[in-house]
C-alpha cells in the first residue's frame, strides 16, 4: 500500500525551486496542488517587483468546494496510520520533561513535526504527512502540552525555551540536520528555530503562517474574525465582563491564571471553542467537541494565552525582518495557506513571501486554517514527498 502510494505521488509531485516559477510550472502546480475540477478557473498572477508571484486557484462555487471535499478524502491523500517504534521522555529543565516519539524508517531522513497552539500537543494523525518508508518521523509535545509534564505549566515556558528544546532533542537523537514541518503556531516556532539554527534545517514545510504580530492577534482575538463568526464570538466573549472586553487577551489571562479551578476551566473551554469553531472552512463539530475536554482545553488555552499576552518574547514582526529571513533564505521552503483561514489570515503568508520571494507559496482556494482539509493536506504531503530526497 505504501509503495503504490509512493509511485502515484511521485508522478504528481511538483518540482520545488528556490526561484520564481515559470507560467507553465505555475499552471502545472495549480492543477496538481489544487485538484482543479472542470468548471474551475486557474489564474497565474504575475506582479512587477517588489511584489512576488504566487500560485492562485479560483473555485467557481461552494458546490465545487463541497464536491472537492467529498472526492478527496484524507484517507486517499495522507499516508496510512502507523505506530511509533520509540516512545520516550526527555528532561529539558528542572521543571519540564517532554514526551517524544519516533516512527517510520529508523534509517530514514529525519523530520521533526512542530505542533500548533502553543499548547496543542501532537496527534497520531500527524505522522501521516510523511512517507514512512523514507522518513524518520520525530514528534514531541512542547512544554506543558500533550503528554509532556507538568501539564499546562507556564513556568520556564517561552518561545526561546522551545527553540532550545528542539536543539536538545536533536542532539539527544544524534541527528545532524533535519527537515522541519509546522503549521499555525508550529510555523512560528519553525521560523524561530530555523532563524536561530539555520545550519540544522534541511527544509521547511509550513502551513497557516503565524508570526505573532500584534495585528494578527488583534484580528483573531479582538476584532476581525468576530465579523465572520458572530455566533461563536458571542460564546467567546461571554466569560469576560463587558467592562474588560477592550483587551480580550489580557482579560482572559486573568481568568486562565485564576486560583479558582472552575473559573480557569470555564475560560479555557470558551477560549478553545473559539479557535475550534473557526479552524475549518466548514465548521467541524468534532473539532468543537475537542474544546470540551478539561485537560486539553486547560493546557491549550493557558499556554496559548501566556505566549500571546507576552508577545512571544519577540519584537513585533521579528520573524519577518529581512535580517532574520536572510539567515534562512537558502533553505528550501514550501508554504501552504488556506484562502479562508481566519485564524492565521493569508496576509501573513503573503508578507513572508514578499520578504522571502524564493519560497514556494500555495494558496488553497477551498480551505480554512486546518491542516486536515483535503486541499491543504494534499499539498503538504506533496511537499514532504519532494523534500524526502534532499
Amino acid at each position: 500500500m505504501i509503495s503504490s502510494k509512493c509511485s502515484r505521488l511521485s508522478l504528481r509531485t511538483p518540482s520545488l525551486s528556490a526561484s520564481f516559477p515559470t507560467p507553465a510550472r505555475c499552471l502545472n502546480s495549480l492543477r496538481l496542488g489544487c485538484s482543479l475540477l472542470p468548471d474551475t478557473k486557474a489564474t497565474y498572477v504575475s506582479h512587477t517587483p517588489p511584489f512576488p508571484r504566487i500560485t492562485r486557484c479560483l473555485s467557481s462555487s461552494p458546490a465545487t468546494a463541497s464536491a472537492h471535499l467529498n472526492t478527496n478524502t484524507l484517507e486517499k491523500i495522507m499516508y496510512p496510520p502507523i505506530e511509533p517504534f520509540v516512545k520516550d521522555a526527555l528532561k529539558v529543565s528542572n521543571v519540564h520533561t517532554l514526551y517524544y516519539e519516533i516512527s517510520g524508517n529508523p534509517n530514514g531522513t529525519p523530520v521533526v513535526f512542530l505542533h500548533g497552539g502553543p499548547g496543542g500537543g501532537v496527534d497520531p494523525k500527524d505522522r501521516q504527512f510523511f512517507d514512512p518508508s523514507k522518513y524518520k518521523i520525530v514528534l514531541f509535545d512542547q512544554r506543558g502540552a500533550g503528554k509532556s509534564t507538568p501539564s499546562a505549566s507556564l513556568e520556564e515556558n517561552t518561545t526561546w525555551d522551545l527553540v532550545k528544546d528542539i536543539e536538545t532533542l536533536r542532539g539527544h537523537l544524534k541527528i545532524d540536520k533535519w527537515h522541519v514541518f509546522g503549521g499555525s503556531w508550529g510555523s512560528t516556532l519553525s521560523l524561530a528555530y530555523a532563524e536561530s539554527h539555520p545550519d540544522r534545517v534541511k527544509s521547511l514545510t509550513l502551513r497557516g503562517i503565524f508570526t505573532l504580530r500584534k495585528s494578527e492577534l488583534r484580528f483573531f482575538y479582538q476584532e476581525g474574525a468576530s465579523h465572520l463568526f458572530p455566533e461563536a464570538w458571542d460564546e467567546y466573549i461571554a466569560p469576560i465582563p463587558e467592562a474588560e472586553r477592550q483587551d480580550m487577551i489580557l482579560a482572559y489571562h486573568a481568568q486562565l491564571t485564576s486560583e479558582d479551578e472552575e473559573t480557569r476551566i470555564r475560560a479555557a473551554k470558551a477560549w478553545s471553542r473559539w479557535e475550534m469553531w473557526t479552524s475549518k472552512l466548514y465548521v467541524d463539530p468534532a473539532y468543537v467537541a475537542e474544546a470540551e475536554k478539561d485537560d486539553w482545553a486547560n493546557a491549550f488555552a493557558r499556554i496559548e494565552n501566556h505566549y500571546f499576552v507576552n508577545n512571544g518574547w519577540m519584537r513585533d514582526g521579528q520573524l519577518l525582518e529581512k535580517g532574520e529571513v536572510d539567515k534562512i533564505r537558502h533553505i528550501p521552503c514550501v508554504v501552504v495557506q488556506g484562502r479562508y483561514d481566519v485564524v492565521c489570515p493569508a496576509t501573513t503568508a503573503y508578507a513572508l513571501k514578499k520578504v522571502w520571494p524564493e519560497l514556494t507559496l500555495h494558496i488553497v482556494p477551498d480551505a480554512g486554517h486546518s491542516s486536515r482539509e483535503p486541499g491543504t493536506a494534499k499539498l503538504l504531503v506533496e511537499a514532504t514527498d519532494a523534500f524526502a530526497s534532499l
